[in-house]
């Protein structure tokens, strides 16, 4: 599956973001390393950035959790708080891209509208591509780049553990 170029690093970004959030425990180190590893321009991110920015990753897990027929609402509503309003950048030797943020807006801004956007153009296209693992415990949030779109789980790992002690379960079954 092809994403347009802004939506689907966008979308990754907050599936990356709201895992950091669902799981606990991450620092500024981890939220920089995550935006990063997305291609993201960031330099540095201090504590309180780090924590407007888990407190929105809460928000983007909600979206990935609910069910498909109210992601629209909740991603609208990302977008007000963003407070997004799109614009074309040429910058750093790149062709023409969408921004949502202005070029001086801060890191926690930055990564709302870059992830609110992203949210939003998967949701227009293939909202049925947002998941949060169905491994019980895992809760990893991802975005569906399979090609028939049915993936249930973050990861091979998972999906095998779980497909492994169904497997177990029914041959303790008489």
């Amino acid at each position: 599956m092809h994403f347009n170029p802004y939506g689907g690093p966008g979308a990754q970004v907050a599936a990356a973001v709201a895992t950091l959030a669902g799981h606990g425990g991450a620092t500024a180190a981890d939220v920089l390393a995550t935006g990063l590893a997305h291609g993201m321009a960031l330099t540095e991110i201090d504590d309180e950035e780090t924590a407007r920015i888990l407190a929105w990753g809460r928000r983007l897990h909600d979206v990935f959790a609910a069910p498909e027929d109210a992601r629209v609402d909740l991603v609208n509503e990302l977008l007000a708080a963003a407070a997004c309003r799109p614009y074309i950048a040429r910058h750093d030797g790149k062709p023409p891209h969408l921004h949502y943020a202005s070029e001086g807006a801060g890191v926690v801004e930055r990564v709302r509208a870059y992830t609110a956007g992203g949210l939003a153009h998967l949701v227009c296209e293939e909202s049925g591509r947002l998941g949060i693992c169905a491994r019980e415990g895992c809760g990893v949030a991802f975005v569906d780049t399979s090609r028939n779109g049915r993936r249930r789980f973050c990861s091979t790992r998972c999906g095998t553990r779980v497909n492994v002690a169904d497997h177990r379960a029914r041959q303790l079954t008489p």
